[in-house]
């Protein structure tokens, strides 16, 4: 297997990806239809006090009718929360707050829910008439909280095209086989082979076996658009990987890429003169040095 790496640090620099953005990266709009069908209902509900100006009064009674609504709450400001705990900065007082459906709402619990859509200006928005449709509204809302999902779509999308790689090596060499997020467990319930691990419950991205060679192969797989310090502490941290892993006779690759990296180049060739040269970016999955690896 060895022979197989024998591409030079150089090219492997020469040769990063500088996007692997696909056209789905942006939003993730199914998810975000499935979150606003959930809750539309009770938000067309709360479009009713859009406009009012006894707005207290008509908060309190359509709460008292629907207290299903208060499970909206959060996401009007843009969080998850089912919980949430509010300091009074005058008082100290700690305010604790449930946005799950009541089973009973009595005054006390019509007064609170009030007091916080008055203070963090909920009411402000809907009263005066800020917005013209809270489903509209919320839709947004997902929109700009999905962004945050970006970094971990860019893990995902670098895992899916390896993945497409490793199911192609299978299908035209049945003696190969390979697990995704494979686990210590998973391993042997599939493979009957024991493994050490160097962390509590290590998920390694993927673990590929050769029936043949009676080889396992362990892949780890990631993207750095952007330069930091993580970048040198994830190359130190795969040289120590590469040494548990061999001390067991088990195969280490590293396919990473992004330009990223060029800020962390010194970091990187280290690694890749340690693994001997076990390190591959998209460009060499492409060329097939993958599937000349585990084959």
């Amino acid at each position: 297997m060895n022979n197989i790496f024998n591409h030079s640090f150089d090219y492997l620099m020469k040769t990063l990806t500088k996007t692997i953005k696909s056209y789905d990266y942006f939003v993730d709009w199914k998810k975000i239809s499935i979150n606003l069908k959930k809750i539309e209902k009770m938000l067309n509900l709360l479009n009713y006090l859009i406009g009012k100006e006894n707005f207290e009064f008509e908060f309190k009674n359509l709460i008292n009718e629907y207290p299903e609504i208060v499970i909206t709450f959060p996401i009007l400001l843009a969080i998850r929360d089912k919980e949430e705990a509010i300091i009074d900065k005058t008082s100290l007082e700690i305010i604790d707050y449930s946005f799950i459906k009541p089973f009973l709402i009595n005054d006390e619990l019509k007064e609170k829910y009030y007091v916080f859509f008055n203070k963090t200006g909920l009411e402000d928005l809907i009263k005066n008439k800020k917005i013209k449709n809270l489903v509209d509204y919320v839709f947004g809302i997902e929109v700009g909280m999905d962004t945050n999902a970006r970094k971990n779509r860019t893990g995902n999308i670098m895992e899916s095209i390896v993945e497409e790689y490793l199911k192609k090596i299978c299908e035209t060499n049945h003696n190969i086989d390979y697990i995704a997020q494979a686990t210590k467990t998973i391993i042997f319930e599939k493979w009957f082979l024991e493994i050490e691990q160097d962390k509590t419950n290590r998920r390694f991205d993927f673990a590929v076996y050769n029936k043949n060679s009676e080889k396992l192969i362990m892949i780890e797989v990631n993207y750095y658009s952007g330069g930091g310090s993580k970048l040198k502490a994830t190359a130190g941290e795969y040289k120590k990987l590469y040494d548990f892993l061999s001390a067991q006779n088990i195969e280490f690759i590293w396919v990473t890429d992004g330009l990223g990296w060029k800020s962390a180049s010194k970091a990187l060739d280290e690694t890749f003169e340690y693994t001997k040269g076990r390190i591959i970016n998209l460009k060499m999955l492409s060329e097939g040095v993958l599937g000349k690896t585990i084959i």
